[in-house]
């Protein structure tokens, strides 16, 4: 599939809790191959469905904080109050030498750290419809209790704020169209390999 020359070899996406960036990213995997993820670590249990070394490296708390110690991670952060989630450097960095585009789906804090040590890569915030439809997807997920889902859609306040940091907003009102244009943003052609 062909790529713009001129497109950034680092995008990032990032946007608050529950606004479906795990869900779009499923999609791109699975219908754009050309776009190479870069598969991030964290400290929170699996979700139903989810595969480890594919949707997260599922690791130990003191596994992460050895690697946090060894400086491994590009980007690393607390989310929620509870978890850490971080993007292994060597990761990205295989997959740059490689000469392929990397996507990074990560927090807002992850977002800000890439941003000073990246600062040539784009980044991308995904937003919901409304903020009515962003409740209702993260209630309507039913994996958190109801004191996590009011510890997320507080953050998720503060995320939605945060949205004039980033050069591109995608309003995720449709997977397959925010798809398209988060793929054409990363300079390849917007057609799925289905």
């Amino acid at each position: 599939m062909p790529q713009s020359s001129r497109a950034p070899a680092v995008t990032v996406l990032a946007g608050p809790t529950s606004v479906g960036k795990s869900t779009l990213s499923r999609h791109i995997r699975t219908h754009y191959p050309q776009v190479h993820f870069s598969v991030s670590a964290t400290t929170r249990p699996p979700r139903p469905g989810e595969v480890h070394g594919e949707d997260y490296y599922f690791i130990e708390p003191e596994e992460f904080d050895r690697l946090v110690d060894e400086g491994a991670f590009l980007e690393w952060a607390t989310v929620h109050g509870r978890h850490r989630y971080g993007t292994l450097r060597s990761t990205v960095e295989q997959a740059l030498a490689a000469g392929r585009r990397v996507l990074l789906e990560i927090d807002l804090q992850g977002a800000r750290q890439v941003r000073r040590t990246m600062p040539e890569a784009q980044f991308v915030f995904l937003a919901p419809p409304t903020w009515e439809d962003l409740v209702a997807r993260l209630i309507g997920r039913g994996t958190e209790s109801a004191q996590e889902q009011q510890r997320r859609l507080e953050t998720a306040r503060i995320e939605l704020a945060a949205e004039e940091e980033f050069d591109v907003t995608i309003i995720n009102d449709d997977v397959d169209r925010a798809a398209e244009e988060l793929v054409a943003q990363m300079g390849f052609e917007p057609t799925p390999n289905a």
